[in-house]
C-alpha cells in the first residue's frame, strides 16, 4: 500500500494551483472585477452566482452554497475521491506525488472497512441459520433476491457474538469499538450493540459498509438501532439505499426519501428502485445537497400522521435554499395506518407511482401547512401567514421559482405580488423592529455588540481572507469562552500559527470534513476591506478583546449568582476580585 500524502505537499499544492485555470477548463467563466463568475456548474440557474476567487483560491456559489478549492472542485465536479483529485491536480502542474513513509493512518481506515464488510456478511450468514428471522423477514414480503441484494442478515441474541467472535485481541476490541459494533461498560467490560435484530448494511458511494441499521422483530423499543457516529458514519449524510440506488439504475429520474429502512427495501422489492431513507435523523441540508446532485425530482413519501408531517416541515424548510427552476420537490402522505411498506404490498406498484405522481408540491405543503395556523377568513389571520411564510421564502434563492411562490402566496393573502415581494424583502438584520447586525464601520473606531456571534463571525472572515492576521494573535484570551464558534476561531488561529505559510484555500482544505468547518465557505466569501490602511491583524485583536470582555463579565454574573444563592468558596472569591 501507498504512504500517505505528506500534508505539507497538499497546503503546498492548494496554494500553487491556479484555481481560475482548473475551473475554467470545465466551466466558462467571466471577469467580474477581481473575481470570475459563471452559472453554476452544481445547480441550474440562469443568472450567475457562482464565484472564483483566484486570490483566495477557491470558489463559492451564492446559490446553492456549494464551496471549495481546486481539489474540492475536482472531487465535485469529475466525481473523484480526494486522493485521485490530488494526482489529478499534480499532474496537470507537472509534479509528482510524494508519500510518507508512514501509512499507519490509511491502513486503519482499510481496516475498519474490512472488519465491517466482514461482520456484515457473518450477519448474513447467520440468519440462515435463524429460522424465526427468516420467517418475519418473508412475513414483510422480502424474498432471497432482494434479501441478497441489500445485504440484509442478522444479528443473534446474546451480549457477545460479535465480541467473541471478532474481538479476540486488544487490537480487535478497539476496531470493535471505533466501529460502534460494541459497546463500552463503566467496568471496563463491553458488549454487542445489536442483539436479536434484523440487520441491514449502510453503504457509501463506493460500496463499503460503514455502519448499520437493526430493527427489532417484535415489541421493544427503540424499533431502529442505528450505528453510532464513527469516522466512517455520519447519519446526517449517509442515505440508506442510495447506493443500490445507483447500481440499479443508469440514470435516475427521481428519488423517494422515505423513513425507514424496510420501506425502501420494500420498495425496491416491487421494482421501484429509486428509493432512500434516512438514517433515523431529519432530512439535513446534507442529505438534499446529495439528492439533488443525483436528481431534480424528489419526492418525500411519509406517513400522514402528526410525526410524519412534522418530518416533512423539517425537510421542507431545509430544502427552501436550494429549491429552484428546474428542482421538483413532492410530498407524499399516505393515508392513516400506511407506510409506504405497507401501501406498496396492499395496493401494488402502480398505485404506488400514481400517489407519488399525485404527490403535493413544495409550494402547495408551505401555504397549507401556514394556513392551518391562522384564520384565513380574517385579514389578521392573512396577515400572519405572509409573516410566517417571510423567513421561509427569504431563503428561497432569486429566479423564476421565488417569482412563482410569491404569486401563490400573494393570491392565498390577498396581496398583489409586487407588494409582498417588497414584504418579503424585509427581512433579517433589515426587518422593521429588529437589531442592525453589527458590522464594521469604516469611520472611526470600529464598533461590534460586544459578545454577539457576529463578533465571531467577523473574527473567522478575517483569519479566513487574512491568514497571516492570526499568526501573532492571542487565542488565551478566548481559551474557555462558550460563545457559538468561539473553538472553530481558536481551531483556525492554532492552524495559521502552526503553519505561517497556509493560505485561504488551504485552512478551508483543512477543514472541509468538520462538522462547523462546512460553514466557512460563506465565510471566506465575506468582502473584506481591500484598502492600505486596513489592519486585519488589529481588528482580530480588537474582536478578540471584546470576546474576553464577554466571557469576563458572564463569568462574574454567574459567580455573583451563585455567591447569592449558595455562597463561594475561597477560590471563587478570589477570582471575583480578581475578575473585578
Amino acid at each position: 500500500m501507498a504512504g500517505l500524502i505528506p500534508q505539507d505537499f497538499i497546503d503546498d499544492l492548494i496554494a500553487r494551483a491556479d484555481i481560475v485555470e482548473v475551473v475554467g477548463r470545465r466551466v466558462q467563466l467571466k471577469k467580474a472585477g477581481r473575481e470570475y463568475k459563471a452559472c453554476c456548474p452544481f445547480h441550474d440557474e440562469k443568472t450567475p452566482s457562482f464565484t472564483v476567487s483566484p486570490g483566495k483560491g477557491f470558489y463559492h456559489c451564492f446559490g446553492c452554497g456549494a464551496h471549495g478549492t481546486a481539489i474540492g472542485f475536482l472531487m465535485e465536479y469529475d466525481h473523484m475521491d480526494f486522493v485521485e483529485a490530488i494526482e489529478s491536480l499534480a499532474h496537470s502542474m507537472g509534479v509528482d506525488v510524494p508519500r510518507s513513509e508512514s501509512d499507519k493512518p490509511a491502513r486503519r481506515y482499510d481496516e475498519l472497512f474490512s472488519l465491517l464488510d466482514t461482520v456484515s456478511r457473518h450477519f448474513q450468514a447467520c440468519l440462515k441459520d435463524a429460522p424465526l428471522a427468516i420467517e418475519y423477514v418473508k412475513g414483510r414480503g422480502i424474498d432471497g433476491s432482494t434479501a441478497k441484494r441489500f445485504g440484509i442478515g442478522y444479528a443473534p441474541d446474546g451480549w457477545s457474538n460479535v465480541l467473541d467472535k471478532f474481538g479476540k485481541s486488544p487490537e480487535a476490541i478497539e476496531r470493535l469499538l471505533a466501529t460502534g459494533l460494541i459497546i463500552a461498560k463503566d467496568n471496563g467490560q463491553h458488549y454487542d450493540r445489536f442483539r436479536d435484530r434484523i440487520m441491514f448494511p449502510i453503504r457509501d458511494a463506493r460500496g463499503r459498509t460503514i455502519g448499520f441499521g437493526g430493527r427489532i422483530m417484535g415489541d421493544g423499543e427503540p424499533k431502529y438501532l442505528n450505528s453510532p457516529e464513527t469516522v466512517l458514519f455520519h447519519k446526517g449524510r449517509e442515505l440508506y439505499g442510495l447506493y443500490e440506488a445507483r447500481q440499479a439504475l443508469r440514470h435516475i429520474d427521481q428519488l423517494v426519501v422515505v423513513e425507514g429502512y424496510m420501506d425502501a427495501v420494500a420498495l425496491a422489492r416491487h421494482g421501484i428502485d429509486f428509493a432512500v431513507a434516512t438514517l433515523g435523523t431529519a432530512t439535513t441540508s446534507e442529505h438534499l445537497n446529495r439528492l439533488f446532485r443525483m436528481t431534480d425530482n424528489i419526492c418525500f413519501a411519509f406517513d400522514g400522521d402528526r410525526a410524519g408531517r412534522k418530518a416533512a416541515w423539517r425537510a421542507l424548510e431545509n430544502a427552501m435554499p436550494q429549491i429552484r427552476e428546474g428542482r421538483q420537490v413532492r410530498f407524499l402522505f399516505l393515508p392513516e395506518g400506511h407506510d409506504p411498506d405497507s401501501y406498496v404490498n396492499e395496493f401494488g406498484t402502480d398505485a404506488f407511482l400514481k400517489a407519488l405522481d399525485d404527490g403535493v408540491a413544495l409550494s402547495e405543503f408551505l401555504i397549507e401547512e401556514l394556513a392551518s395556523q391562522v384564520d384565513m377568513s380574517t385579514i389578521d389571520g392573512r396577515a400572519r401567514l405572509a409573516e410566517l411564510a417571510r423567513p421561509l421564502v427569504g431563503r428561497v434563492p432569486p429566479g423564476v421559482y421565488r417569482e412563482l411562490l410569491v404569486d401563490s402566496l400573494a393570491e392565498s393573502v390577498g396581496l398583489t405580488a409586487a407588494k409582498l415581494e417588497k414584504m418579503l424583502g424585509e427581512t433579517g438584520s433589515q426587518r422593521p423592529g429588529a437589531a442592525a447586525t453589527p458590522h464594521v464601520r469604516r469611520q472611526g473606531r470600529r464598533q461590534h455588540a460586544a459578545g454577539q456571534p457576529s463578533v465571531v463571525r467577523h473574527a473567522i472572515s478575517l483569519v479566513l481572507n487574512y491568514p497571516a492576521a492570526g499568526q501573532k494573535a492571542d487565542i488565551e484570551k478566548i481559551a474557555g469562552i462558550g460563545r457559538k464558534g468561539a473553538d472553530l476561531l481558536q481551531s483556525l488561529i492554532e492552524t495559521v500559527q502552526e503553519d505561517p505559510n497556509i493560505t485561504t484555500a488551504g485552512l478551508l482544505e483543512r477543514y472541509r470534513h468538520d462538522e462547523q468547518g462546512r460553514h466557512l465557505g460563506k465565510l471566506a466569501a465575506t468582502e473584506l476591506p481591500n484598502d492600505e490602511d486596513f489592519d486585519a491583524s488589529a481588528e482580530l485583536a480588537e474582536c478578540l478583546d471584546l470576546l474576553a470582555q464577554a466571557g469576563r463579565k458572564e463569568r462574574v454574573d454567574f459567580i455573583i449568582e451563585k455567591q447569592k444563592v449558595s455562597g463561594l468558596y475561597d477560590d471563587e472569591k478570589t477570582e471575583l476580585r480578581q475578575l473585578y
